[in-house]
């Protein structure tokens, strides 16, 4: 990442790949050792070439298909995948999933029993910060640059976007980390970020965007696949909703300033159906990408044109294995590796719409999970994610998918504010947030609730967002993660799941990265 030509050469794809943002079209392969910026960024295509790239980064391993050599050297393509890295870390940690697979240290993670040489956790904060470099590359060229570029201020705000998306999973999950931007010196050790400092960098950057770029307020069709102006205040939001575990300082009034500009941004429920799959359903379909009533910003999966063994092919195939048709899921063949707990598959009432599990009727889905090594024995395969298409016809392809990974929803504002609402200097009356949790009830087909609580909150969002990668994240605001107060099958190696070490709140800096990088330090525990 230290290298400026191998940063450029990593935004473009291979001859007959295209781009994963319809839009944005990828053309040419750079040799790194031939091609330097004053040789390939010359027009404005270039500057949308690198950051196609840039999007494409989020999607796929690397630029060179799905056996193609991966972005980051030394690692697995499909594990050091963006999207599979943040599963790894925010589900699989979780009561919503468990892997199965003897994948060297796949396990640990749910167990919450990694170490600092994690492969895994090394694979994607390796991942986070290339997407960084990408993004501050992009923005030191076309900063500097004398092409002349129509949409030059919108381009550079979306990747200043994108790496603030980047820099919420570092903070999440690292805490304190190295610190770049376009303004750092190239070839030159960063120094590392307090997690307390990062909040605020994001915070001022976040809120310059929103009120200083042109990014538009509801991304039309043609820019599917494109942050917006929505997306910059769906991370604000996450930022300000965290920011308590960030911080130390709550900031549940700025949230809801926040969440109630998205709550009037032109985004609603999706409820349309055609009778063949249920409006959430169709959320998570193998055209989901004609949602854009609720979907905010989703990362784009083509069957054809963007393969990979990341992001919901990683998810729609693990979840597939002995006891379910694949062609029931709209692909080739089943991995067999993915399973909930059946703690957290009990938080589901019988007629909610969301409760897509393969369970009971194959005669071994069934009950608490007795040997995590063991597809067969125990736990739920969800079947939240098809290759299946609204109308119930399959995906393009068997062999990859055209489910697009839903980041953002309207969904989440609604229970965003919800949340908000049980502190009082959010300013927003029980009464309302109760009201916002039985809009997405009710669309789930549920009846209203009464009243509600913080585990009111912990379970519906679950309920709502599972395998969406927002889990960890939620247990751990709400006071649930490392608690023996609410515990899953296998939780701390145990069977019955036990309270761990509060420290586990936060990954490990990797070994590698600290040993390479004299400014780091460890994070507690560890």
């Amino acid at each position: 990442m230290k290298s400026i030509k191998y940063i450029l050469a990593s935004f473009v794809v291979a001859l007959g790949m295209s781009s994963c943002v319809k839009d944005l079209t990828i053309t040419e392969v750079l040799d790194p050792s031939m091609n330097t910026a004053d040789k390939v960024l010359t027009s404005e295509s270039d500057y949308e070439a690198f950051l196609a790239g840039i999007y494409t980064g989020f999607a796929t391993s690397g630029y060179y298909g799905p056996n193609g050599s991966a972005s980051i050297s030394g690692l697995d393509g499909g594990a050091s995948q963006y999207v599979r890295g943040l599963f790894h870390h925010q589900e699989l940690t979780t009561d919503e999933s468990v892997c199965n697979w003897n994948d060297q240290t796949i396990k640990n993670f749910h167990s919450l029993s990694w170490s600092t040489s994690d492969t895994f956790i090394y694979a994607f904060y390796s991942r986070i910060f290339y997407q960084i470099a990408l993004c501050n590359e992009f923005i030191r060229q076309i900063d500097a640059t004398s092409v002349s570029i129509s949409n030059k201020e919108k381009m550079r705000a979306e990747a200043r976007v994108l790496r603030a998306l980047c820099y919420l999973h570092a903070i999440d999950c690292f805490g304190n980390v190295p610190f770049i931007d376009e303004n750092s010196e190239t070839g030159v050790s960063p120094e590392q970020i307090s997690r307390a400092d990062l909040f605020s960098w994001m915070e001022t950057e976040l809120t310059d965007i929103i009120a200083n770029t042109p990014l538009p307020t509801k991304t039309a069709s043609s820019d599917y696949g494109r942050v917006n102006m929505s997306v910059a205040e769906m991370i604000l939001a996450k930022l300000y909703l965290n920011a308590e575990v960030y911080t130390g300082t709550a900031r549940w009034g700025d949230a809801a300033s926040v969440l109630n500009v998205l709550l009037n941004s032109g985004y609603s429920l999706h409820s349309h159906s055609n009778g063949i799959l249920t409006p959430y359903e169709d959320l998570f379909c193998a055209d989901n990408d004609s949602c854009t009533d609720e979907i905010i910003w989703a990362i784009e999966q083509d069957g054809i044109n963007t393969q990979g063994y990341g992001a919901t092919n990683y998810i729609i195939f693990a979840s597939t294995g002995d006891g379910i048709e694949a062609s029931s899921m709209g692909i080739s063949s089943g991995w067999g590796g993915l399973r909930c707990t059946d703690t957290f598959y009990q938080l589901f009432e019988d007629g909610d719409s969301r409760k897509l599990f393969y369970s009971e009727s194959d005669g071994m889905h069934t009950g608490p999970i007795t040997d995590v090594g063991d597809w067969a024995a125990g736990g739920h395969p969800s079947v939240k994610f098809t290759n299946i298409q609204s109308d119930g016809n399959p995906g393009q392809a068997a062999g990859f998918v055209d489910t697009d990974f839903p980041v953002f929803r309207y969904a989440d504002v609604l229970m965003m504010l919800a949340e908000c609402s049980l502190h009082s200097e959010s300013g927003i009356p029980t009464a309302t947030g109760l009201n916002y949790i039985n809009m997405v009830r009710s669309r789930a087909g549920l009846s209203a609730l009464t009243s509600f609580d913080k585990a009111t909150i912990r379970d519906e969002r679950g309920r709502e967002f599972y395998h969406e990668c927002w889990r960890r994240s939620d247990l751990i605001r709400l006071g649930y993660f490392t608690s023996s107060e609410y515990v899953w099958d296998w939780k701390g190696g145990d069977q019955n799941g036990i309270g761990t070490d509060s420290y586990r709140t936060l990954f490990p800096i990797p070994s590698s990265d600290l040993n390479a990088n004299a400014n780091l330090s460890q994070n507690a525990g560890y």
